[in-house]
């Protein structure tokens, strides 16, 4: 079991919902991270930025098998230092709540 554990880079509302929504999947495309949580581009690079740099996020490209041009995909996953560090922020959360038995 996670000990409960705040973390300040997780807890701002954009990251925290990053976090949430890789939580539930190996990777998702940036493009359905940016439209799910309906921000710019610039924001989530922005957020993905600082989980990337803290060790939370891994950010990982390849071709678009749906595009003829050069362009890549880019894909998002919580790496397993994140997934640990999301699961102690939630237990942390649940505390403060109360919301933990």
């Amino acid at each position: 079991m996670t000990e409960a554990r705040f973390d300040d880079t997780i807890h701002a509302p954009v990251r925290l919902r990053i976090c949430g929504l890789l939580n539930n999947a190996d990777r998702l495309d940036f493009a359905v991270v940016r439209d799910t949580l309906g921000v710019s581009d610039a924001t989530l690079s922005k957020h993905v930025k600082t989980l990337v740099d803290a060790g939370h996020v891994t950010i990982s490209k390849s071709a678009s098998a749906n595009r003829t041009d050069a362009r890549r995909v880019t894909w998002l996953s919580l790496s397993p230092t994140g997934r640990s560090a999301f699961a102690a922020h939630i237990r942390a959360l649940q505390d403060i709540a109360g919301s933990r038995t």
